[in-house]
């Protein structure tokens, strides 16, 4: 599937803190957020940006809009999804140690939905993911189809855990991981 006329470039951190309000606008777009959960959100995205091993890939319109972006960093003990995904491997009898030694975790991932099942997240994956050092490649995404859950199937994403609730979400989530490099 092409890309369509989409320009993928990887962020630095500061042009990433540069475009946050509109990474943040794109995001609770495609997550269907309400408005104020970028307000929430900004100070996280901008620590994350500070983590050992932190890439960031944009998907740009040839008018420089953002259409999509991906980003993750280096998984480690302490780290707040770290831990919460490591409960919940061991509550539910799963080898922890196997997937949290050595892993990326790909913390965000979004298209904007006008843009979307034109190529844009397959690209953005294969871009944030392509090169890096990392035995695993770890992501949680909301239960239920989706065109993230034909993504992630279509890249070769298995089930780690399923139906997990993290902390203050009511939602069920799916914690999927992948032996790297992508291929």
């Amino acid at each position: 599937m092409s890309a369509g006329r989409a320009h993928f470039a990887q962020l630095s951190g500061d042009e990433f803190r540069a475009r946050l309000r509109e990474a943040l606008d794109l995001y609770v777009t495609a997550m269907g957020y309400p408005a104020g959960t970028a307000e929430q959100r900004a100070p996280m995205w901008l620590t994350h940006a500070l983590r050992e091993g932190w890439r960031c890939i944009g998907a740009f319109a040839d008018d420089g809009r953002l259409l999509g972006v991906a980003y993750g960093y280096q998984g480690r003990p302490g780290q707040w999804w770290h831990e919460q995904v490591r409960r919940g491997l061991v509550d539910g009898g799963v080898d922890a140690a196997e997937w949290l030694a050595d892993y990326f975790e790909l913390t965000e991932i979004h298209v904007h939905p006008e843009n979307q099942a034109r190529g844009i997240g397959e690209e953005l994956l294969r871009r944030v993911l392509d090169g890096l050092p990392y035995r695993h490649v770890l992501l949680s995404t909301p239960e239920g189809p989706s065109r993230a859950w034909r993504l992630y199937r279509r890249t070769g994403f298995v089930d780690v855990l399923r139906h997990y609730h993290f902390a203050g979400d009511p939602r069920p989530f799916a914690i999927l991981g992948r032996a790297l490099p992508l291929g």
